[in-house]
């Protein structure tokens, strides 16, 4: 039961999973590997990750030159391997101007040491000196856990928190750490591993004195390059395309590119690109272009003054495609830019805007970074959109702005559609698609765009709601909403539909403001919030009333009945899913009608209704089969017509439910319907004292959830497992899973699960001849119970009151 993944009560609700070997005690569990937020983090095998995860470090190495005695510098502060010496080095700040090469340098060092940190690299881009916002450093560690194989609903919401747990992973690891263009000591400090192991290397344009006096470290300060190591780059990049060029004239160039690598390379590529002009030609017209720069500028910016005449130099060459599209290019909101887009951005044919983003990577202008995308040097950038200003309108600049920002809104559409999730389009049906728009092969095409270009898209959402395009602003997070559902991409999706929220108040559209409120609900509640999920619901369903939106008061309505659900309170659930149900009968979709009857169904299990949930449930399965609906949601009805007749003494049928819904596993490329399915096929089997098979299904369970970063599953799971080797007579291993598993529920505020696990503990040390235990679990559980008043809960409640009076 859910918005979109299922709830599938056991013992109660079920939401996530970990672990495959069947032998140990949950003391054991916990011991194989050090367990954080639900994550187990074992050293892998050699592995480089970065952030986003591409699948290499960035930056091309096989050009390198010079740097000899900075990188032996570098490699002389790191231990060799083995033992980590007191006092080694963990900091290294790589400081120097803007294009002075330290990106390259670092990235250098990490391919030549790689070998000393076994465990892995992260790379990250701060982005600290481009126009738009830098990486905050919650953003950064959220992609860094991701990268660590933390699941996405397992990372914490808090800087404090994720900076915790990152460290917690790193400790008695050997990680390189590269933390590229750092505009502050504050985007640094919490992406410090702050183990001896790890090595992290930071550049930035700055001193960042803040990193020695605190943190001990060591900084080298980058200059130009020397005059040899300035020539020798210019005679790597030219060699097979100019012969006989005079070492003096060599030097010339150099000087007129103040040494600076960026530089260089872009002047190196115009002169391999142009081998009939002689280099007193080229340095001819480089002077000429650096005299204009003298004008402009003082006298303090020479190394600045120096890279713009050499951009400059390069840009008045390109033919006028190729210069409009790298201006335009600098008005593209997001770090990279792919090809489809590019052709958005600027009205062209995608063939044609690939052959002129070919020819600027070609002159080094952009830099590619995977098939078919690119990005900008952050000085590059910063000259592109400057030339944009110059040369543009501000009409054509808003309206290339409006042609990109429209791509990604029809293109998260077609993503919408692909990925099959039950969410509506937000978009008025008379909008058209561009052809340039890409088709989806299906769910798993689908959700790698959204990864892809996540970082685009609230950049894509920001800079619509600063340039005034407040529609895009709001219907993209709505479009985006079930895409950032099934990837879990919590941070962005309430930072998008926060932005939308205003985007659609400014508009004064209460229909778009109580879109955004819902699915600001919708993205509390999978993340944990449910007073917030709560709030954003009831502002929801306020704001349809009033307009008379009948369709939105039931899909808020289902919102704050699947709070109450999640919160065990099943009388308080039934009410809004009947409500949601009679709204959407009438004017709501037929799929709308079945997710709430199955909705309405494991409420009215939870109150122990037993033939009206299953009726509930065969009404929803027959509308999903009657209209097509996804096959992957058929799971929900069916397991709970499994569950209920397990409850009921029929395991025949229950047995032929779960078959069904196991076939339809197949269909889907969420882990937590599988982890679902094996939770209620491991009931089934203990309950059918079929406990060898039951251990399996609970393990791959309790696997599954762990991977999903579902703690609540993880807990049954172990639940479920203690109450099996109660079973098998194995009394302390019962008690540590049961312990386990109510340590877990305590750190997640859910008291009614929580209470049940404590039941099962207590019944687990009474056998044990542990009575004083016993009777302090049930004591605290029927504490726990006292808010409670449906059947189950009172059933509980007295049964405990017996034992304990006995």
């Amino acid at each position: 039961m859910g918005d979109v993944l299922p709830n599938v009560p056991a013992d109660g609700p079920v939401r996530g999973g970990v672990r495959s070997d069947l032998s140990g005690s949950a003391r054991d569990v916990v011991q194989a590997g050090q367990v954080h937020g639900g994550v187990h983090f074992h050293s892998p095998a050699p592995v480089r990750v970065e952030v986003p995860v591409p699948r290499q470090l960035p930056g091309d190495v096989s050009g390198f030159v010079g740097r000899a005695v900075e990188l032996a510098e570098l490699a002389a502060l790191l231990p060799e391997g083995g033992e980590v010496p007191r006092g080694s080095v963990s900091v290294v700040v790589i400081a120097g101007t803007a294009g002075v090469g330290k990106t390259s340098l670092a990235v250098r060092l990490a391919h030549q040491v790689s070998g000393r940190f076994p465990h892995g690299q992260l790379f990250v881009n701060l982005r600290g000196y481009d126009a738009g916002p830098p990486l905050a450093p919650a953003a950064v560690l959220e992609r860094f856990l991701r990268a660590l194989g933390v699941p996405v609903s397992a990372i914490p919401p808090g800087l404090e928190e994720r900076a915790e747990l990152y460290r917690s992973l790193l400790a008695g690891k050997r990680v390189l750490v590269v933390l590229d263009n750092a505009a502050t000591v504050g985007q640094v400090r919490p992406l410090l591993p702050g183990t001896a192991g790890c090595l992290t290397v930071v550049t930035s344009r700055h001193r960042l004195s803040g990193l020695s006096v605190r943190d001990g470290a060591r900084r080298i300060t980058l200059d130009v390059l020397t005059e040899g190591e300035s020539t020798d780059l210019i005679n790597t990049a030219t060699r097979g395309y100019r012969t006989g060029d005079d070492p003096v004239q060599i030097a010339e160039l150099a000087r007129l590119c103040a040494r600076l690598p960026l530089a260089l390379r872009i002047a190196a590529e115009r002169a391999a690109t142009h081998p009939l002009d002689t280099l007193p030609q080229l340095t001819a017209q480089l002077r000429d272009e650096s005299t204009l720069w003298e004008a402009l500028s003082s006298p303090d910016q020479e190394e600045a003054d120096a890279v713009r005449t050499v951009f400059a130099w390069s840009y008045r060459t390109l033919p006028p495609p190729a210069a409009r599209l790298f201006r335009l290019l600098g008005l593209h909101p997001g770090p990279d830019f792919s090809v489809p887009a590019t052709a958005a951005l600027t009205g062209q044919q995608p063939r044609e805007a690939h052959g002129l983003l070919d020819l600027l990577a070609g002159a080094h202008l952009i830099q590619a970074t995977g098939p078919e995308r690119y990005q900008f040097h952050d000085l590059l950038r910063a000259y592109a959109t400057d030339q944009a200003s110059q040369e543009e309108t501000p009409e054509d600049q808003h309206a290339a702005l409006k042609r990109v920002a429209d791509w990604y809104l029809d293109t998260a559409e077609a993503a919408r559609l692909a990925a099959q999730t039950i969410y509506p389009s937000v978009l008025p049906l008379e909008r058209s698609r561009p052809a340039s728009v890409p088709a989806f092969d299906g769910q798993r095409d689908a959700l790698a765009w959204h990864h892809s270009e996540q970082a685009n898209l609230l950049a894509v959402v920001r800079t619509a709601a600063q340039a005034g395009l407040d529609e895009i602003a709001w219907q993209l997070p709505g479009t985006l909403h079930g895409l950032h559902s099934a990837r879990g991409a919590f941070d962005d999706w309430q930072a998008m539909a926060h932005i939308g929220l205003e985007a659609a108040r400014r508009l004064g559209d209460q229909r778009a403001q109580a879109l955004m409120h819902d699915t600001l609900g919708t993205a509390s509640k999978e993340s944990g919030h449910l007073a917030q999920a709560a709030e954003h619901h009831r502002a929801a369903l306020d704001l349809y009333t009033h307009i008379g939106d009948q369709a939105g008061v039931a899909e808020s309505a289902n919102g704050l009945g699947l709070v109450h659900s999640w919160r065990h309170e099943p009388a308080a659930g039934r009410t809004r899913f009947e409500q949601a149900l009679a709204l959407y009968q009438q004017h709501g979709s037929r799929g709308r009608v079945g997710r709430t009857l199955c909705n309405l169904g494991y409420v009215t299990a939870d109150l122990g209704e037993h033939e009206q949930a299953a009726d509930f449930a065969r009404q929803s399965l027959a509308i999903y089969r009657e209209t097509g609906t996804d096959h992957v949601l058929h799971i929900d009805p069916l397991l709970l017509l499994a569950r209920l007749a397990r409850e009921t003494g029929h395991h025949d049928h229950a047995e032929r439910h779960l078959a069904d819904a196991t076939d339809l596993l197949e269909h889907t490329s969420y882990p937590a319907f599988t982890a679902a399915v094996r939770l209620e096929q491991a009931t089934h089997l203990r309950e059918q004292s079929r406990h060898d098979q039951a251990l399996e299904a609970y393990w791959a369970c309790e696997t599954l959830q762990r991977t999903i970063g579902n703690r609540l599953g993880q807990a049954l799971a172990y639940d479920g497992i203690g109450q099996t080797m109660r079973a098998l007579g194995r009394l302390p291993e019962a008690v540590d899973f049961h312990t386990t598993a109510a340590r877990i529920l305590r750190n997640l505020d859910q008291p009614w699960d929580l209470a049940q696990t404590l039941a099962h503990l207590a019944d687990a040390h009474a056998e044990n001849d542990q009575p004083e235990q016993a009777r302090r679990h049930r004591t605290e559980a029927l504490t726990l119970l006292a808010p409670f008043t449906d059947p189950p809960a009172a059933a509980l409640r007295q049964r405990l009151q017996e034992l304990t009076a006995g």
